[in-house]
This record gives C-alpha cells, structure tokens and sequence, in this order.
C-alpha cells in the first residue's frame, strides 16, 4: 500500500469524477483508475461503484474511506513536522472562511506568513458547512466561522472577533440620515441577502423573526461583494462590519447598525478535535488570542 493510491482516493472522493480527480494528482486517469483497482485488490474489498463514470463508494469503500482519510492527514502531518524540525514550515496552510469573514482573513494570513515565511496559504470561501465537511475529511486544516451560533461537533475553537450587523443603504434613500435602523423597519424595505444555505443568512433570518418581520429579498447571492454592488443601485442589504473595517464604503452608501435586537455572532478559528493537531494548526492558534482581532474589525 502506498500513500500515492491513498491520496488519490481521497481525491476522487472530492472531486466525485475519475477525471477530475487525476487532474489534481497530476496523473493520467488510467493511472488513477488502476492504483485504486490495485488498493482494491491488496484490501480485498470493493471500494468504488463503477460503470462507465464514478458512480459513488460501496459501503465498504465509506468505511475505508475514513481511515483513508485519516491516514492521509496523519501523513500531512508528519512531513510538517519534519519541515519543523528541519528549520521553518513549509507547505501550505489550508484554511475555509465564511463569506463575512473573508476580507478580515488577511489579519490572519499575514501574521502567519510573517513567522512562517516558507508557507503558502490556500485560502478559499466555503459555507459553515462546507467547513466542517472540510475539517472532517482533511481537506481543511482550519476555518473561519461561527463559533457560538449553530452547534460544532468535534472541533476547537478559538474566538477572534463578534461580528456586527449593518444594514447598506443609498445615502438619498429612506434611511441614509438615520443612526440606527430596527429590524422590522429593514424588512419593509427590497433587500439582497446571502442565500439561506449561508449561516450568515440564517442569523438575520431569526434577528428578523425576533422583530416579529418576515424579510422578503429581491435578490439573493453567495457573495457580500454582490451585496455591496446592489446596494449601489438602490437595494439595499444587510452586512457584517468586516467590509467596512478592511475596505473603503463606496461612495452614495450608509452603513446604519440594525438594532432592535442588537446583534452580534462571534467568528473564530475551528480545528479538529477528531485527530491529533498538524505542526501547521499549532503554529497558527499560537498567534492569536481569543477576541485579539475584534477591536480590529470593529467598524463604524
């Protein structure tokens, strides 16, 4: 058994295609293909549904999969550990953030990489969920998120900054000269959100409910940068303050803090707690101590 055939079925489980899966490892399909058949043939087990495509793991090749995957983290973590010893880290941080915590995220990179000059930082936007998928197989060393909203399972946290809630309007608009907006008074108005499959969403849902209103948007998007652009043309949305503490509001716009409820989510590092922790996650919450970065990314 060869840690090449592990990590190529840890790629085929995220990547759902033969094809696609080599690609990432850098091999040919056939290749692929025939080191899963071989790990197949030396376990003595069926890993793979097959016909003409990848048509998903037997039962069997589920249950492998987990210690395959654990195996694979296991390896990571022995070659950062070697890395270590040699002098410096070197590899790469792999790291999940929440949409609203994406501008803010360049607090933590940066640090990082100024004590651990070698690494390279592979940063991508991911929901809650998607992150604690990622920390579950390995494909993630670290994510950014809620951490005291909806329940985590088998993670560490480390809490860095409470997140606040705005409401973006048009300067000219009903409420650009206001300090405060309420929440029931921003359900009246045509609103862009963050689809409901984000947590985000799902906050100012219930801060909505806790109103007694009911939010009806015109638009709804993945992206806080599609927020901010419609919001420009006269819909207005609601955002966290990271945007404004690490970016420059376009001109025309308000920020106004949406009370009634006041509102705040705490955003932090999560690890996991399901297997001992790399040489690279002790690095990283080393830096950092709980709430450091909220006077930072306090906004208006």
């Amino acid at each position: 058994m060869f840690a090449r055939q592990l990590e190529y079925l840890v790629a085929l489980d995220r990547e759902r295609h033969f094809g696609r899966a080599a690609a990432t490892c850098h091999v040919s399909q056939p290749a692929l293909s025939e080191a899963v058949r071989s790990l197949e043939r030396e376990l003595g087990v069926p890993l793979v549904r097959r016909s003409r495509r990848f048509e998903g793991f037997t039962p069997e090749g589920e249950r492998v999969l987990r210690w395959v995957q654990r195996a694979v983290a296991d390896l990571r973590g022995l070659e950062q550990e070697a890395s270590r010893l040699r002098g410096g880290l070197d590899g790469t941080l792999r790291i999940g953030a929440i949409p609203t915590a994406v501008p803010a995220s360049s607090m933590i990179t940066t640090r990082f990489r100024e004590h651990h000059p070698r690494m390279r930082v592979r940063l991508r936007s991911a929901t809650s969920r998607e992150i604690s998928t990622g920390l579950e197989t390995g494909e993630l060393d670290a994510g950014l998120t809620y951490v005291d909203n909806e329940p985590l399972h088998d993670v560490d946290t480390r809490p860095l900054w409470r997140e606040r809630y705005l409401l973006l309007t048009p300067a000219d608009g009903p409420f650009g000269a206001r300090t405060t907006v309420g929440w029931s008074e921003a359900a009246t108005l045509p609103l862009c959100l963050l689809t409901p499959d984000m947590q985000h969403r799902r906050i100012i849902d219930s801060a909505f409910a806790a109103a007694g209103a009911v939010a009806a948007p015109v638009v709804e998007t993945n992206s806080v940068s599609a927020v901010i652009a419609h919001a420009r043309t006269g819909v207005s949305g609601v955002t966290a303050q990271t945007w404004l503490a690490t970016l420059t509001l376009p001109p025309g716009l308000r920020a106004v803090p949406l009370v009634d409820p006041v509102l705040t989510r705490t955003i932090g590092i999560i690890t996991s707690a399901r297997t001992q922790r790399s040489p690279v996650v002790e690095e990283l919450l080393v830096l950092f101590a709980p709430l450091e970065l909220d006077e930072a990314v306090a906004g208006p």
